[in-house]
């Protein structure tokens, strides 16, 4: 049954050898000058590039560093050398790769002013609070970007894989909020990484032994040491689990704000042409923002209607369309 399957997902005829994916996937192999060049160049490259991107909260530039960045090469380089079981070197130069990466995004934080929201830019808000859809998502690619590679006729499919995998750009938001001394933001940028990181080297392994590169490898062994993926599944579980939280916690964020813009509603009821135009749950503080033709009821009867809808403890701040900003105080308070 396993034969069936390998044999569907890759034929004897468009099977790549072990050879030709060491060459492809270790850049200690072969001509290291060439490779490490390239390499280090085009890294930096498109480094600025979703530096640029992240800055300018440009869409289309972000997917252009993302097509040119060549940091998913080492880290599957990780998955085939943990599956032959032999250094390659490619940790160290994912880890020296993750250092200028985030380098670059320090420096380029320098051109944003003092007071800059950083949540207010879609590019770095999307990055820092990753969730478990973001690791379901990276798993896939990573068993994606194996088979492509282990195949010669699906390559093409590559750049959508670099498309699909978040790696450069988390990085450089990283780095963007460490300049701006955003240490929360940058630990949820770095978590975002991580679990891109692991999901391809996990998934990569899983699909490079299960394609025989393993036993290719070492014919004795037959399949890679279960000290390796008990190692993998450690730090996966590590992943998992904030990032597992991090959607609990987004899930009642959203309900809490649904709560919240319901009961705001009702507080505006009674004042003709008002309105909420949105409700934000950001810093453990909830901003309703509504808009009025008129003076608003007072503020304490909003805190009475939230009471028992959302955990007591809870600021509220109500920002009108006149640019007034008023501290409604803390429900339950």
């Amino acid at each position: 049954m396993i034969g069936k399957v390998r044999t569907r997902v890759l034929p004897a005829s468009q099977r790549r050898s072990l050879d030709e994916l060491t060459e492809d996937l270790d850049l200690s192999s072969g001509d290291t000058t060439s490779k490490r060049s390239a390499f280090w160049t085009m890294l930096t490259l498109s480094s600025v590039i979703a530096s640029g991107g992240v800055l300018t909260d440009s869409t289309a530039t972000v997917i252009g560093a993302m097509i040119i960045a060549p940091l998913s090469t080492p880290i599957m380089g990780i998955a085939l050398g943990s599956v032959k079981r032999r250094r390659t070197g490619s940790a160290r130069v994912v880890l020296l790769a993750c250092l200028l990466v985030t380098a670059v995004g320090m420096a380029a934080s320098v051109a944003l002013p003092g007071d800059y929201d950083l949540l207010s830019n879609s590019q770095i808000s999307s990055r820092t609070s990753p969730g478990l859809m973001d690791l379901i998502a990276a798993l896939a690619t990573g068993f994606a970007g194996a088979v492509a590679l282990a195949r010669r006729d699906v390559a093409a499919v590559l750049p959508g894989v670099a498309i699909a995998i978040s790696l450069v750009p988390p990085l450089v938001v990283a780095g963007v909020c460490l300049g701006q001394l955003s240490g929360w933001l940058a630990l949820g940028a770095l978590v975002l990484f991580v679990s891109n990181l692991f999901a391809l080297v996990f998934g990569g392994m899983v699909v490079f032994a299960s394609l025989g590169y393993g036993t290719e490898a070492d014919k004795a062994a037959g399949r890679p040491a279960c000290r390796t993926y008990a190692a993998m599944i450690l730090l996966f579980t590590a992943v998992f689990v904030p990032l597992t939280a991090n959607t609990v916690i987004t899930l009642l964020l959203n309900t809490w704000t649904g709560r919240t813009k319901d009961a705001a509603q009702q507080w505006l009821a009674d004042v003709p042409g008002a309105s909420v135009t949105s409700v934000d749950a950001t810093s453990r503080t909830m901003y309703v923002h509504v808009r009025s033709p008129g003076d608003l009821p007072p503020v304490e009867s909003l805190l009475d209607r939230l009471e028992g809808r959302i955990p007591d403890g809870i600021p509220v701040v109500v920002d009108t369309s006149r640019g007034r900003r008023i501290d409604a105080g803390v429900v339950g308070g």
